[in-house]
């Protein structure tokens, strides 16, 4: 049973049990809510766990779409360490699971049980080999592997930790799906984890110059349900909530994720100098609202692609360049 925390004007209310919460988010939905597993507060209207009938009916603007998928996702604590390097660690009762990309694995519990399965592994308890089939086709076209692990509590009682690290600098960011509609569209590599009965789809994006010119190209990745996701982000992350009709202009590379009401478009970044010597490229990400965004300060590429420059500086020869990409990315350079 979770403990819930209320904010309203700044006065703070709580601990309270979710009856009481569902209660006094009924009588006054106009405040933000907290509880151990949310990233951050999150306003009342836009909680899923606390809506009810009475709710939806007195908040001034409408909450996200409810997720009207089948199976519920399991319910999963977990705890974020680091702060450049970071990694999750999620906390199993009996019987749960979660799903991770394959070779994401930190560190596990004697107690829990790894298995390889096709696809996203939300029919790895069920389901015919033809769903899971479609599942790992999915996968393959957003350029990730066919497979995913689920790490599952296989003991009768108490709880078992299974750990996941982040592939490079960056932050980890755990995200309700219940809390944006049930649906966020993220980019094909920041997937990191997810509570068993998430599912990872695709996103198409509709117009061609979007898809060609994008950053992520014409696939992203869907994640649909109502349990935990762990999304990384190069560098530091930033969340901003955008206004109908409100919006911002970010590096295409930039872009981590948004919920499905924001509208993502592209536009030429102004005049052929700009374009030629600017150092931004041709294109930039337009991201217009109602919906909430996620953008990182370091894409992957960019970090790739200074350390190449530095690697390939005039005067070096092969072997330096080796070792000098062996000591950046803190390998052996024993080539």
């Amino acid at each position: 049973m979770h403990q819930w925390y209320l904010s309203y004007n700044g006065q703070q209310m709580g601990p309270l049990d979710t009856a009481a919460a569902v209660a006094q988010a009924a009588k006054n939905p106009n405040g933000h809510c907290w509880r151990n597993g949310f990233a951050e507060w999150v306003p009342i209207a836009a909680c899923a766990e606390l809506r009810s009938e009475s709710v939806a009916g007195n908040v001034t603007s409408p909450p996200p779409p409810a997720f009207s998928g089948g199976q519920r996702a399991d319910v999963i604590d977990y705890k974020i360490y680091g702060e450049d390097m970071q990694f999750v660690e999620i906390e199993l009762d009996p019987g749960e699971s979660a799903v991770a990309e394959a070779g994401a694995m930190m560190y596990k519990d004697a107690v829990v049980n790894m298995e390889t399965v096709f696809g996203d592994g939300k029919a790895s308890s069920g389901g015919g080999f033809m769903d899971k089939l479609v599942g790992a086709g999915k996968r393959l076209v957003t350029g990730e592997s066919l497979f995913t692990t689920v790490f599952s509590h296989a003991g009768g009682s108490g709880k078992a930790k299974v750990a996941f690290a982040a592939p490079y600098p960056g932050t980890i960011v755990p995200m309700t799906l219940s809390n944006y509609g049930g649906r966020i569209i993220c980019q094909k590599d920041s997937f990191l984890a997810a509570a068993r009965g998430v599912s990872i789809g695709l996103h198409f994006q509709r117009k061609v110059m979007t898809a060609l010119f994008g950053g992520e190209g014409f696939i992203m990745q869907k994640l649909e349900g109502d349990g935990l996701v762990f999304v990384h982000a190069g560098g530091t992350i930033m969340e901003r909530q955008l206004a109908p009709g409100e919006r911002l202009d970010v590096d295409t590379g930039c872009v981590v994720a948004y919920t499905d009401g924001v509208n993502f478009d592209i536009k030429s970044v102004g005049s052929v100098k700009s374009m030629l010597f600017g150092g931004e490229g041709v294109f930039m990400a337009t991201l217009t609202g109602p919906g909430k965004v996620w953008i990182q300060s370091l894409p992957f590429s960019r970090l790739a692609g200074r350390m190449m420059q530095a690697a390939m500086k005039p005067g070096r020869d092969e072997g330096s360049v080796l070792g000098g990409l062996g000591q950046v990315l803190g390998g052996d350079n024993r080539f």
